[in-house]
């Protein structure tokens, strides 16, 4: 479905970093098992962004304010509640550990346009894509946002 996000992700982890990028950051790649829930939602955030953004564009042509109406439509936490409501079904033990770690992460706040119950799930799913692009796993990224995508559709 997607193709460059989904690309750059199975070449991530052969890309190596310049020397001198190596010298200027000291600190050792962790481990995405090793990050918190909140650490992989930062990056699964992101990830899931840039994914909904992707699939409207090549859902056709639009204007550039009804995009971003469309993504952020997509990208709110009652969406993305829906979502992982979704793919439940779908995901591994290790997955569904993933997604239960992020959903019970402490979180500093939440928005008012969002139910606790929804935020929490949101945070959840994102920290389940955050875990999947850091561990370099596009074809399960791609897998879980197609049935997401299909499931909308229903």
């Amino acid at each position: 479905m997607t193709w460059n996000l989904i690309s750059f992700i199975k070449r991530k982890k052969h890309i190596q970093p310049q020397v001198e990028e190596v010298a200027a950051n000291p600190l050792p790649d962790a481990s995405p098992d090793e990050l918190t829930p909140l650490d992989l939602a930062f990056a699964g955030d992101a990830v899931y962004g840039l994914l909904v953004r992707e699939y409207l564009l090549k859902s056709g042509s639009r204007p550039v304010k009804e995009l971003h109406t469309l993504a952020v439509e997509m990208v709110r936490a009652e969406a993305q509640a829906k979502a992982a409501h979704i793919i439940m079904p779908m995901l591994s033990v290790e997955e569904a550990d993933i997604y239960r770690r992020g959903r019970n992460a402490k979180v500093g706040g939440i928005p008012k346009s969002a139910t606790p119950g929804e935020y929490h799930s949101a945070t959840g799913l994102e920290s389940l894509f955050g875990w999947l692009y850091l561990n370099g796993n596009g074809d399960r990224i791609e897998e879980l946002f197609d049935a997401i995508c299909e499931g909308e559709k229903k």
